[in-house]
């Protein structure tokens, strides 16, 4: 029976290790802290459950345009906080049954390749080496951290940090607009935070689509959340008992006053002090070097997820994991990047696919684009959901679907339609021309494929 052993038991790592098991190979997965990693201790999880209690506070101060009239006595955020760690605690015991459900075994202590295949454990007491087949790097990323003045300095905090702060601040300015920013933008903001967000980039999420990017810039403002766009960050300093963030924006000198600030400004992969350097595997940067298959330049060492950069999501390093395993156990497998869905977990949502219209034409594909905002979906209007759209990518030639994004209620949950319509080839005719049910939220995705034939019905 081959052996693997796991460095790291995120997404990635843990999800590797019963896929490995599945194969029928023995286990052994090394793991410094809680089971899940990052994404459920201190990102994905957490994050969306202090979401739902934001989304909660939100929908609350609207009850009376539903006629409901009821009394909301505040924010309750030890509760807030107190929940979130219980939703963390029942995921990650979900992820230790798998382990003993698979016979995993897990191995807790900080781990680091002593050999191409071979990892020495620091546990409690004392070393312990685990020698495998094969070896796979799932280490996972720490938050990025600016390199200028005061960015080190107390009040200044990672998303880490944010997610057990004691008290709401007053005002929070946010360093980065990414999908991290602007989520902790939206909670903070649904329980009584000023929130400035000062983003070096032209919008902010600068990693979508302008037509969604904007959407979701106009439900900021109408919630009062300042943003400031194309804004350059020179310093944190101190003034009165107050954190002041500097910036030039447009060639002028400026200034946002706020009690906490977060950096939100990425994430690096968590690659120092695990050996890669003693065991000769190629780098590129703080990633590990891998090619299609997750094979990295050791033969029988293999790694995924943000250990190798790239797309840092969790669902990706999952994927990535199952690929590593499938070729570290004699299989023949390559990772398609094609169709991999991006969520933000604001409100409205945003979920994204494949290509954008800009990605299209930059590479010279002749595309036509269909659009549908809520406003015209009967179940989004009696939700009182009204706000974004659907845009479908549509190659002119094939009359494929090769991307769409939303932006909208329930985005990271309707672009999957559009994530299975681009993993299949579908083209627009055949999304369109799907009966939907009505009245749901998924008609708009309906209506926007059959836009780009130019026969959408209700627009």
């Amino acid at each position: 029976m081959a052996h693997l052993a796991i460095l790291g038991g995120g997404p990635g790592g843990y999800v590797a290790a019963v896929r490995a098991r599945q194969l029928g190979a023995e286990v052994t997965l090394v793991e410094m802290d809680a089971l899940g990693g990052t994404c459920l201790n201190r990102g994905c999880i957490p994050s969306k459950a202090l979401l739902r209690s934001s989304e909660l506070a939100q929908l609350s101060r609207r009850l009376g345009e539903f006629g409901v009239r009821a009394e909301v006595k505040g924010i309750d955020w030890p509760r807030m906080i107190e929940r979130k760690t219980e939703v963390v605690s029942q995921v990650v015991r979900g992820v230790e049954f798998l382990m003993k459900k698979n016979d995993v075994r897990v191995v807790h202590g900080r781990g680091r390749l002593s050999g191409p295949k071979t990892i020495v454990v620091e546990t409690g007491d004392g070393e312990e080496e685990v020698r495998a087949d094969a070896v796979l790097l799932a280490t996972g990323s720490v938050p990025a951290r600016l390199p200028l003045p005061g960015f080190d300095g107390p009040g200044v905090l990672t998303s880490t940090e944010l997610l057990d702060i004691d008290e709401i601040p007053q005002r929070l300015a946010i360093v980065g607009a990414g999908y991290v920013g602007v989520e902790f933008a939206d909670v903070f903001n649904a329980v009584g935070s000023k929130v400035t967000i000062i983003e070096m980039m032209p919008q902010i999420v600068p990693t979508e689509d302008p037509e969604i990017a904007a959407e979701l810039a106009r439900a900021f403002r109408r919630r009062r959340i300042e943003a400031h766009t194309n804004a350059r960050v020179s310093e944190v300093s101190d003034r009165d008992g107050a954190k002041v963030v500097r910036f030039t924006r447009d060639g002028e000198e400026k200034e946002v006053e706020a009690d906490v600030i977060l950096c939100a400004v990425g994430r690096w992969p968590n690659t120092d002090g695990i050996g890669l350097q003693e065991a000769g595997i190629e780098m590129d940067g703080r990633a590990v070097k891998v090619n299609g298959r997750m094979a990295t330049s050791v033969p029988g060492v293999y790694a995924c997820g943000d250990a190798i950069g790239g797309i840092m999501l969790a669902h990706v390093a999952s994927g990535e994991g199952k690929v590593a395993v499938a070729n570290a156990l004699g299989k023949q497998a390559e990772m398609d990047y094609t169709a991999i869905p991006s969520v933000t977990y604001t409100h409205p949502e945003i979920g994204s696919v494949g290509l954008t219209e800009a990605d299209a034409r930059q590479r010279g594909i002749d595309v036509r684009v269909g659009r549908f905002f809520f406003r015209g979906a009967g179940k989004a209007v009696a939700e009182g959901s009204r706000e974004g759209l659907v845009k479908v990518i549509v190659d002119a030639a094939s009359g494929k679907v090769i991307g769409g994004q939303i932006c909208g209620p329930h985005a990271t949950d309707l672009i999957h339609e559009i994530v299975l319509a681009v993993y299949l080839g579908a083209t627009a005719e055949e999304v369109g021309g799907m009966v939907h049910a009505h009245p749901t939220l998924m008609e708009p995705i309906m209506e926007a494929a059959e836009d780009a034939l130019g026969m959408a019905i209700h627009k």
